[in-house]
Parts: structure tokens; sequence; C-alpha cells
């Protein structure tokens, strides 16, 4: 199957050749007659597969055959980074539509995105909290909504949106199309989509477990050597384009000091930079300026950058979701990538749970010529290893959120 299958507007066909598709991905084939024919849906795929213009075109198909007057597309999404990446796959796909979209969301001022607002747009792409405060400005009108889309609709429940989400949708038209997009479907969203959703159709494609394009190891490790561990994988097997996952937003920015001292060029990204830092640090990763990227889970579902070779796992993290979504970002649209992770003993009882989602036993791997048991080797030119946050117990209820 390609696209021109779908029949879509011509301006809209010039945007996905534009975009260099030709064969839509199995979500984007099973989802988007479905959301063409005005239905509601709950689309569940992997990270890294194509659910961006699974909704987008079939909304610039709506948009192309209505009225350009008022926001008519409404997209929710948990993070900054996700939301400027809906807004650019907008703005690519609709380029010779003239559809207006505009992305909303904080760490940024208010005013140019209240007034873009007010110019005129058809598609809002926006973090909860930051659309509550436009509409409270009396920047945006929501009463001529025509489709809603949950983007990382679990995300947005983990990072305690819920309440925000459900005073929006009381400011929506009942009468509208519902789209519900996600790598993870928990009971939590499922309860949520049961109550707002109208006879939903279920698109599921391979959802619980990552890519099959992604090879996975296990790096086991103390705490102490985790640092000289990384520098062996960075200068051994993990070369490429490199996205390094931490715990915590101190252990990003300290991590990144300590290989930018090491002689890598590296950048960091997490919650508290301002958003000209995190967008800085982004296109300089996805231009090549930067081969390593350290990050926070709170960018996971925000970075899409092509070509990203490895993941690395410096820090476990705290669920089999949030493992399925950082190792998306690699191994892309049938792209071949490699997910490592620096397990320590603690983490027993998550790599069984995460080997479960995979399917197959994971590989244990170590680096020839390592000294496992020894002093730091590069402490001389870094700061000295830090444990950061204490190590975290996680029980078996953490890792069944799937």
């Amino acid at each position: 199957m390609d696209f021109s299958e779908f029949a879509f507007h011509p301006r809209i066909a010039s945007g996905v050749q534009a975009a260099g598709y030709t064969h839509p991905t199995p979500i984007q084939e099973q989802a988007i007659p479905v959301v063409l024919e005005g239905r509601d849906v709950i689309g569940i795929a992997q990270t890294g597969t194509g659910k961006t213009a699974a909704f987008v075109l079939p909304i610039l198909q709506r948009l192309a055959d209505g009225k350009r007057s008022g926001v008519r597309a409404l997209v929710l999404a948990p993070t900054r980074e996700l939301a400027e990446q809906i807004h650019q796959a907008t703005q690519l796909l609709g380029r010779d539509l003239g559809v207006r979209s505009v992305a909303a969301y904080g760490g940024v001022k208010k005013r140019p995105q209240a007034s873009a607002l007010r110019r005129g747009a058809e598609v809002v792409i926006a973090c909860p909290g930051r659309l509550l405060d436009l509409y409270g400005d009396r920047a945006i009108d929501l009463s001529h909504v025509e489709v809603l889309v949950l983007d990382e609709a679990d995300r947005m429940c983990d990072m305690g949106f819920l309440p925000d989400i459900r005073r929006i949708l009381a400011l929506l038209p009942k009468a509208r199309q519902t789209l519900f997009f996600s790598a993870t479907m928990p009971p939590e969203i499922r309860r949520l989509a049961a109550s707002i959703l109208r006879d939903p159709v279920t698109v599921q494609v391979d959802a619980a477990a990552p890519a099959k394009t992604v090879s996975h190891a296990f790096y086991p490790i103390t705490e102490g050597r985790k640092r000289d561990l990384l520098l062996a994988l960075l200068r051994g097997p993990a070369t490429g384009r490199v996205l390094v996952f931490t715990r915590t937003k101190h252990r990003a920015q300290s991590l990144a000091s300590f290989l930018s001292k090491a002689g890598f060029n590296v950048a960091a990204i997490e919650g508290d930079m301002t958003q000209r830092d995190r967008q800085g640090a982004l296109d300089g990763f996805r231009a090549g300026r930067y081969a390593i990227l350290v990050a926070t889970d709170v960018a996971a579902r925000g970075i899409d950058v092509e070509d990203v070779t490895h993941v690395i796992n410096f820090d476990m993290p705290d669920s089999v979701d949030s493992y399925t979504h950082r190792v998306g970002r690699t191994g892309r649209i049938s792209k071949t990538g490699h997910a490592f992770s620096l397990s320590a003993p603690s983490d027993r009882l998550l790599r069984s749970w995460v080997e479960k989602a995979v399917g197959k036993p994971i590989e244990s791997r170590r680096i020839p010529g390592f000294d496992y048991g020894g002093a730091m080797t590069v402490s001389a030119r870094g700061p000295s290893p830090s444990s950061g946050s204490p190590t975290r117990r996680y029980g078996r209820r953490a890792y069944l959120r799937r």
C-alpha cells in the first residue's frame, strides 16, 4: 500500500511527498481510514511508528473540505518538545494547504502565543496547563473544536495532567471526534477513554513491547562504576548519535558536564531548563553539533531525531512503560537501533519485566579489558562519582503498569 490510496486532497498529497512518505506504517494504514470516517479511535502503537501522521493527515483532510474559521482541531501533548514536534509535522504536511497551526506550551512567554491565536488558527497543539492559562486570558475560543487528540495520553496522566484534561474537556463541544494515541494504554487511561469516547475503534499495533528493530543489552555494574563504564561504551560499541537517560535533572546536568570534560560533544535536556535552552540542545543534537544528548524522562516523548543509533539507560527507568518510551527514540520507522542499560544489582526485578515485554532473554554483556573492580580511572578530569538520589525500590505493581 502507498499513501496515494488514501485519496488525500492534492495539496495534502504534496505535503506527504515533501515529508518523504511513500508507504504508510502499520498504525497509519489501520488508523487513517477509521479517522477519516469520523470515528473515535484509540490508537496504540510503539513509539516511533508514525502515530503523529496517523492523526495529523486526517485532520488536514477535514480542514481541506471545510471552512477555515476558528480552532477546529485541538491536540494535547504532555511535553513542550512533543507539542513542537507535532506543530512542525502539521506545518510540513499542510504546507500547501494554508492551514494555520499554533503550538502553546509553558517555559516561554504567553504573549506571542496569545497573539498568534488571536490572529487565527485552525489547529492548536498545546500542553494542558498553558492552554488553560490562555483560555483564562480569553486568547482562545474552544467552542468550535471538531477534533480532539490526546497524544501520549498515558504520559499525561503519569505527569499529573488528568485534572487539567478534565477541565479542558468541559470546555469543548460534546459533538466532536476524539482520538487517543499512545504507546501504552494502562487501566486509568482506558477508564478515561471509556468516559469520553463514543463507540471507539481500537487500533493496536504491537503496543506493549519496544520495536523489533531495536536490539537490547544489559551491562551489569555497581553504582560507583557507572561513569567509567559509560565512557568505555562511548569509546567502543556506542559510537554514533547517542541518547543517554538519567533519573533526575541534577544527574543529567552533572553527567553532561562529566562527559564534556572527558572530551565529548554533549548537551543536556531536562525540565528546569528554559524552552530556549532545551530547544537549542535538541536542535544541536539533531544537526550533529552534539554527538550525545543526556536527558531525563520528561524529554523522552518529545525527542524525534533521525538516526539515533544508541539509547543508553545510565539509570534504569521506573517502569516497563518508561523503558519502552526511552528506547523508542532509536530504531524508528524500521531503522536499526541499540538499547544499552547500565544495570545495578537493585534493578534485577525490573530487568525480568523488561525481558518479558521484549519477549525473550536479554543478553548481559561485559566490555573486554574494562576494570570492573578497580578505582575510578578518569576522576582526575571529571567530578567525583555520585549516586544522586538513593536507589529507588521498585515493587511488582510498578512494573505491571503496561
